[in-house]
Formats: C-alpha cells, structure tokens, sequence
C-alpha cells in the first residue's frame, strides 16, 4: 500500500478516538461554559470600545493611549504605517476576556451549564459584535 493510501485510510477515521471520550471527564461544564462565553463577551467589548471611540477625539486618543504598549501602535514609518488607537481596542479585547474568563470561572466552575446555553451566549455575543459592524445601524460612523 502506498504512503497516501495509509495517510488517507487514517484520516478518514481520524476523530474516530475523539468519541471515546476521557477516561475521567471533568464533572461539570463550568469551566468550559466560562471559557466559550468570556470570548463572546470580549469581541462585544471591542465593538463597543470601537463606537466609544468613534463619537469623540479625546476617547479615541485615551484608548491608543491603552495601546501603546503594543508593537506598531504608533509607527512613524510611512511604509509600515501604524495601528492607531486600534491597539488600545485590542489591549480592551485582551483584558475583557482575562478579566470575564476569571469572573465567570469563578461563579460557573462548579455547575452543569446546559451546551445550549453555551452556544447561545458565545454565538449571541459574537452576532452582536458582528452587527455593530455595520455602518447603517449606527450613523454617526463616518463613511470613509
């Protein structure tokens, strides 16, 4: 048999011992319900740190300011260019999730939350995140 005939013959039954399942799950769905759902929070705090920092001069600069630590943040390189106060959205991103995954690990790690409900949450909170994208919902976003 040829090396990409055992290749294929092996990835065709590949998530085979997925569904085996641990020898000692975890027994509650706690911590995995504060992991999915703290990154749904987090995208959700970056699009509303974006419209903050869309309505004024001063709010937009105070959030670059929270992103200076960041490699690129302000460039003087024209060819390179720079992140602007997109870096201080990112440092917003970073820390809303840190501080949302420890919140929500502590009240959540010792229950059964319903899969259900972790879908909906994270998917609810990326959809949202998702929609205040779009210009026409919100504007007093300059079309540029």
């Amino acid at each position: 048999m040829a090396i990409y005939e055992k290749l294929w013959h092996r990835l065709q039954h590949f998530p085979a011992h997925l569904a085996i399942g641990s020898k000692q799950p975890p027994p509650t769905s706690g911590s995995a319900a504060a992991a999915l759902i703290s990154v749904g929070i987090s995208c959700f705090m970056m699009m509303m740190t974006h419209h903050f920092a869309e309505t004024s001069i001063e709010i937009d600069a105070f959030i670059w300011g929270l992103g200076k630590w960041i490699p690129g943040s302000g460039n003087d390189n024209k060819l390179w260019g720079t992140l602007g106060s997109y870096a201080g959205k990112e440092t917003i991103l970073l820390v809303s999730w840190l501080v949302s995954w420890f919140v929500l690990q502590g009240l959540l790690k010792h229950k059964q939350v319903k899969t259900k409900t972790i879908f909906m949450w994270t998917f609810g909170l990326i959809v949202a995140a998702t929609v205040m994208t779009w210009q026409p919902l919100f504007l007093y976003l300059p079309l540029h």
